[in-house]
C-alpha cells in the first residue's frame, strides 16, 4: 500500500556529513522549522516545545561552546575525536535547539493535579514528536540532519549566549545542512521481536 507519510518518513536518515550547500533560503528553513513544531501534537495541546534556530556563524558558535564545555570532561588523548565530531556538526548550515518550557508543565500540573506525575513524561514525548517533525520536514526538503544530546553540559553557556528563559530546558540539538555523503542501507529487527497483532 502506498502512503505519502511513510514515504516521507523513509527519507529521514542520520546525516553526519553536512555542508552549507543548500538550495533553500534561510527564510524558508526558518518557516519550515516553525511550521513543523507548530503542527507537532502535544498532550492537552500544551504546546510546551520551544525551538531556537541558529544559522551560519551562530550555529558554529554553538558547537564551539559545546567543545569548550566538553574539554574539561574528555581525556586529552581522546579529545581530538570529540573535536572532529563537533566540527562535522559545525560544518552544516545551522542547528535547531529543542527545549521544553517547564512553566507550561508546572502550570498543567497545578491545573490538573490528578495527572501531575504524567505531565513531565508527556512533555518529553511532545519534545520527541517535535524533533521528529522537524527532522522529517528537513529530510523532505532535501536537507540532511542528525539528532544530538549535549545537554546538560552546554546548557549554561547556551542560556547565557542566547538569553534563553530560565524555564526552558534544553532537550536536543539538531545540526543540519546539505547532504555531503550518501546513506548506507537501513536495517530493521525482525517484526516478530517488535510487534504483536491480535485480530
Amino acid at each position: 500500500m502506498s502512503n505519502k507519510a511513510i514515504e516521507i518518513y523513509q527519507k529521514r536518515r542520520t546525516q553526519y556529513a553536512l555542508g552549507k550547500n543548500l538550495d533553500v533560503s534561510n527564510e524558508q528553513i526558518i518557516e519550515l522549522v516553525k511550521e513543523a513544531v507548530r503542527q507537532a501534537p502535544s498532550s492537552f495541546n500544551s504546546q510546551s516545545s520551544r525551538a531556537v534556530i541558529l544559522l551560519g556563524e551562530q550555529s558554529e558558535l554553538f558547537w564551539e561552546l559545546t567543545k569548550e564545555a566538553l574539554r574539561p570532561l574528555v581525556p586529552a588523548d581522546a579529545f581530538v575525536n570529540t573535536e572532529n565530531k563537533l566540527a562535522s556538526f559545525a560544518a552544516g548550515a545551522g542547528t535547531v535547539l529543542f527545549f521544553e518550557d517547564q512553566n507550561v508543565v508546572k502550570g498543567l500540573q497545578e491545573q490538573f493535579a490528578s495527572y501531575a506525575d504524567n505531565f513531565p513524561i508527556w512533555s518529553e514525548q511532545s519534545s520527541g514528536i517535535a524533533q521528529f517533525a522537524v527532522w522529517t520536514a528537513l529530510a523532505d526538503a532535501g536537507i540532511g540532519a542528525s539528532l544530538q544530546h549535549y545537554n546538560p553540559v552546554v546548557d549554561a553557556a547556551v542560556a547565557k549566549t542566547w538569553d534563553i528563559p530560565a524555564s526552558w530546558t534544553l532537550r536536543a540539538q539538531m545540526p543540519f545542512g546539505s547532504n555531503e555523503a550518501g546513506f548506507g542501507e537501513k536495517t530493521f529487527m525482525e517484526d516478530e521481536q517488535r510487534f504483536r497483532v491480535f485480530v
